[in-house]
């Protein structure tokens, strides 16, 4: 991963640096720029990084005035030490908005958050990667599901859903209780729905929380068999090209 700082205090920026390759060692730091002149000219010479942590005061305007006459669809992160721009600063692409100084946990937040949201992708421009961004931002995520049981229809809380499957041709809600209830919506709609921080999709059937797992061991060619609650009926296997990412989402 590529990132660039956007700062105009050099220490700073260094300790940003540091702090960054501290936190994350695959990350890669494509360069520093200290003003709003020096970011226009890079953003022109160069490709797009997949993330940008941007001062807000530079030494010749704000971050908003390279903004407004610059297209950058890479994802940002704000550093600034005024709170006064948090709400336009979610105007544009932004993952989270720092306050100075940078406390380590508060910066591995943000940067697991870009992760989570769209662990496969080097890149922010397509259209569902930002909506599933501003979703985390805002936090606009569905909050019930309404489903039908007979001639009637209930609403179901997804702070109540242990996990999502697909069986039989159809998509069910299963609850602590054991309760199945048919909806209308395939896995790959409630995974655009839902919140990734604490929904997981780890294959092709099962979207679950961590709150249903009860049990994890590893499996043959490199998979993880997890226990669920309620139990599934079936063994249920984290995919190969899932595992890493399930991992990292579990230790948020």
């Amino acid at each position: 991963m590529l990132a660039l700082i956007v700062e105009d205090e050099r220490l700073s920026a260094e300790r940003l640096a540091h702090q960054v390759n501290k936190l994350q060692a695959d990350i890669e730091i494509a360069g520093i720029v200290g003003s709003v002149d020096e970011a226009r000219s890079w953003f022109r010479d160069n490709s797009p990084p997949d993330l940008v942590f941007m001062d807000i005061q530079l030494s010749d305007g704000t971050a908003f005035d390279l903004l407004a006459e610059t297209t950058i669809e890479s994802p940002i992160i704000f550093t600034t030490a005024y709170d006064e721009y948090a709400i336009k600063a979610f105007e544009f692409n932004s993952i989270d908005y720092l306050l100075k100084p940078i406390e380590l946990s508060k910066l591995k937040s943000a940067v697991e958050k870009l992760q989570r949201v769209s662990p496969n992708q080097n890149s922010f421009s397509k259209t569902e990667d930002l909506a599933a961004l501003q979703r985390v931002i805002t936090g606009e995520f569905k909050k019930r599901f309404l489903v039908k049981i007979g001639d009637q229809f209930i609403p179901v809380n997804s702070t109540d859903i242990h996990y999502f499957c697909y069986d039989k041709g159809s998509s069910w809600i299963v609850t602590l209780d054991g309760k199945k209830y048919l909806v209308e919506h395939s896995l790959d709609q409630i995974e655009n729905l839902i919140n990734p921080l604490d929904f997981f999709r780890i294959n092709r059937q099962f979207i679950v929380t961590l709150k249903a797992i009860s049990e994890i061991h590893t499996y043959f060619n490199s998979r993880l068999l997890i226990r669920l609650v309620p139990e599934w009926k079936e063994e249920v296997i984290v995919s190969r090209d899932r595992v890493s990412d399930f991992k990292r989402w579990m230790d948020l």
